[in-house]
C-alpha cells in the first residue's frame, strides 16, 4: 500500500478533534475544560475517563488507558495504524496519500485478484450440491456460510487458471498469491481442487489467503495457501475479522484448531472463536489476540497431541502476560473437537465448560506436578527447578509475583527465596537475603530538571515553540538531553500534545512520552513557556559551570593556551552576570 507521509499525519492530527471522534463512540459530558465518561476499556460506575480538547489526548485514571485520537481508534475499534489513519482521514474529508512503491502496487493488485477468486468460489458452491449437502450435514446455515464467504473450488486442474489467467502477468500474480502451482515441465495448475473453500481475511476484511477441505478421504484433509507477500500463517488468525464484526466489545477469544470449529461455534451462537492456521500459537498470534481482548482461552483435544500443543501455547504465552491479561486452557473429551461437541451438547453446555477452563497458573502447576513425585522433597525440588525458567519468562508485575507465590507454596519454599531464584534465571541482579528490593527514587537536581523540561514540552508543545534554545546546550551530557532537543526541534505554534506524540509513535521513547502526557502538570499555558525557558537557562548555567570547572582544573596542572584563557574569561563574565555580581 505504500508509506503514509509523516507530513500528512501532522496535517491529519491538526484537523482532528479528539472530542468529536470519541464522543461518536462513547458519550462524553463537559467537566470544566475537559470531558468525562465511564471508561470504555474497563467496567466502572464513576467516570474516570477524561478527554482534553486542548491537548488532544485522553486518559483514564482508573485503568491507565491513554493516547491520541489515532490511538483511541486503534484500541477501541481494534484497528491497525494505517486503518485508523484511513478512518480519521475519511472523517476529515482527506485522501490519504501514499509514497507508492512497485511492491505496494503489486500488493493492491493481489488483494483485488484474491477477492475476485473468492467470489468465483462462492458462485461455484451454489452449483455444487455435494458441497452444499456436506455443509448442511455439519449444521452450517446459509447465513453462516455467507458470513465466512465459504465457497467451492471445482475439481478441474485449471478452473481458476482458465477463468483468471488471461495473460502472462496475471498468471504470475495468481502464482504469487498462492493460487497456482508451477509444473515441472512448464505451465501452471490450480492449487485448490475439489475442496470447500474458507477465505482467510486480514483485519480490514480483505481476502489474503484460503484454506480448503476435501469432502472425501483424500489427503491432505486441509490445505492452506503457502506463504505469500500478503499471507504469513504465523501472524494470521482465521475468524478474527468475523469476530470483531460481530462484537463491539470482545470480552474474550477462544482459540481453536480448525476452520470448521470456528464456523460451527459461530453457528451455535458463539461468535468469538478464532483458529491458528495449521501452526502452533506464535508470539505474533498472541500480540494480535491481546490487542483485541484481555482474556484468551485455548481449546485443545484431550489427547497427547492436544496436550503437547497446549504446552507449546503456554510457553509462548508467558512472555506476553502483561497486567490485566488472562489466559485459560480448556481440554475436550478425547475424540471430540469444538464443532462436534457443541453440536452434540449445545451452546449452553459448551459455554459451561468454558467457565471451568483451567487458569494458566493452575495448568502450569498441575502439568509440572504430574511429572514429579510431590510426596518427596526431591520431587518438589524438581518442580521448583522445572518451573523456574518458565516463571522467569513472565514480565515483572503482579502476575509474576503471584506465580512465584503459587510455586513457592507448592514446594514448601520461602517465597522471597524462590523469587530471587527466579530473578537469577531471568538475568536480574539478586537482592541480599532479608532485604526488600529498593524502589527507584527520582534523582533531584539535574536529571529531574531535564525530565521537567521534557514534560513541559509534551504538555505544552505550542508554548514550547516560543522558547529560545541556549546555543551551548548541545554540549551538556545528561540523560534525556538528546530527547529534549529532538522534541524542541519538532514543536510548532499550533501543535497539540496529541500531534506531537503521533510524530514519535515509532520511536523507542513513545511509551515514555505517553506516560509523561498522563502525569498531572502543575504549570498552566500562560506560564509554560517561561517555566520551560527557566529550565533551559538553568541547564545552560550548569553547562557553563562544568566547563568553567574543567578549565580551572586544567590551569592548575598547566598554563592555559590563549583560546582557553579567552574562553575562561568569557565564562567568568557569564557566571558573574547570572549571579548578579560585578564581572
Amino acid at each position: 500500500m505504500g508509506l503514509i507521509p509523516a507530513s500528512f499525519i501532522d496535517e491529519l492530527m491538526g484537523r482532528t478533534d479528539i472530542v468529536e471522534v470519541i464522543n461518536a463512540r462513547v458519550p462524553l459530558k463537559k467537566a470544566g475544560r475537559e470531558y468525562k465518561a465511564c471508561c470504555p476499556f474497563h467496567g466502572e460506575k464513576t467516570p474516570s475517563f477524561t478527554v482534553s480538547p486542548n491537548k488532544q489526548f485522553y486518559h483514564c485514571f482508573g485503568c491507565g488507558a491513554h493516547g491520541t485520537a489515532l490511538g483511541f481508534l486503534m484500541d477501541f475499534e481494534h484497528l491497525s495504524f494505517p486503518e485508523a489513519v484511513e478512518e480519521l482521514a475519511s472523517l476529515a474529508g482527506l485522501e490519504v496519500p501514499r509514497e507508492q512503491s512497485p511492491e505496494g502496487e503489486r500488493r493492491v493488485d493481489l488483494y483485488g485478484l484474491l477477492d475476485a477468486v473468492a467470489a468465483f468460489y462462492r458462485d461455484e458452491l451454489k452449483r455444487h450440491a455435494p458441497a452444499v449437502d456436506y455443509l448442511k450435514a455439519r449444521g452450517v446455515s446459509g447465513a453462516t456460510a455467507a458470513t465466512f464467504g465459504l465457497g467451492w473450488a471445482p475439481e478441474a486442474w485449471d478452473a481458476v487458471l482458465k477463468r483468471f489467467g488471461r495473460d502472462e502477468e496475471t498468471v504470475r500474480r495468481l502464482a504469487t498469491a498462492g493460487l497456482l502451482i508451477e509444473r515441472d515441465g512448464g505451465g501452471h495448475y490450480d492449487r485448490f481442487r475439489g475442496r470447500v473453500m474458507f477465505p482467510i481475511r486480514d483485519a480490514r476484511g480483505r481476502v489474503i489467503a484460503f484454506g480448503g477441505r476435501v469432502l472425501g478421504k483424500d489427503e491432505p484433509k486441509y490445505l492452506n495457501s503457502p506463504e505469500t507477500p500478503l499471507f504469513h500463517k504465523g501472524r494470521e488468525l482465521y475468524g478474527l475479522y468475523e469476530a470483531r464484526q460481530a462484537l463491539r466489545q470482545v470480552d474474550r477469544l477462544l482459540v481453536v484448531e480448525g476452520y470448521m470449529d470456528v464456523v460451527g461455534l459461530r453457528e451455535a451462537g458463539i461468535p468469538w472463536a478464532v483458529a491458528t492456521l495449521g501452526t502452533a500459537t506464535t508470539p505474533e498470534h498472541l500480540e494480535r489476540l491481546f490487542r483485541v481482548t484481555e482474556e484468551v482461552v485455548f481449546c485443545f483435544d484431550g489427547d497427547r497431541a492436544g496436550r503437547q500443543a497446549a504446552w507449546r501455547a503456554l510457553e509462548n504465552t508467558l512472555p506476553t502476560l502483561g497486567e490485566g491479561r488472562q489466559v485459560r486452557f480448556l481440554f475436550l473429551p478425547e475424540g471430540e473437537d469444538p464443532d462436534s461437541l457443541v453440536r452434540a451438547e449445545g451452546a449452553a453446555a459448551f459455554t459451561a465448560r468454558l467457565a471451568r477452563a483451567l487458569p494458566l497458573s493452575d495448568y502450569l502447576h498441575d502439568e509440572l506436578a504430574a511429572r514429579v513425585d510431590m510426596d518427596s522433597m526431591d520431587g518438589r525440588a524438581r518442580l521448583a527447578e522445572l518451573a523456574k525458567p518458565l516463571v522467569a519468562k513472565v514480565p515483572e508485575g503482579v502476575f509474576r509475583a503471584l506465580l512465584v507465590r503459587r510455586i513457592a507454596r507448592a514446594v514448601g519454599m520461602d517465597e522471597a527465596a524462590y523469587g530471587r531464584f527466579v530473578d537469577a534465571a531471568a538475568g536480574a541482579a539478586p537482592q541480599a537475603p532479608g532485604r526488600p528490593a529498593r524502589q527507584p527514587r527520582p534523582v533531584p537536581g539535574r536529571s529531574s530538571l531535564v525530565r521537567r523540561a521534557v514534560a513541559l514540552v509534551v504538555h505544552f508543545p505550542a508554548q514550547a515553540a516560543q522558547v529560545k534554545l541556549p546555543e551551548g546546550l548541545a554540549g551538556l551530557e545528561r540523560p534525556g538531553m538528546d530527547l529534549l532537543q529532538a522534541l524542541l526541534a519538532d514543536v510548532g505554534p499550533r501543535m497539540t500534545t496529541g500531534g506531537l506524540l503521533e510524530r514519535w509513535r515509532e520511536h523507542d521513547a513513545f511509551p515514555h512520552l505517553q506516560k509523561l502526557a498522563t502525569a498531572e502538570m502543575v504549570a498552566t499555558e500562560d506560564v509554560a513557556a517561561a517555566e520551560l525557558q527557566d529550565c533551559l537557562d538553568r541547564l545552560e548555567e550548569e553547562r557553563i559551570r562544568l566547563r568553567h570547572e574543567e578549565l580551572f582544573e586544567i590551569s592548575r596542572a598547566q598554563p592555559l593556551n590563549p583560546e582557553q584563557r579567552a574562553e575562561l574569561k568569557t565564562l567568568d563574565a557569564r557566571l558573574a552576570r547570572r549571579s548578579g555580581t560585578p564581572g
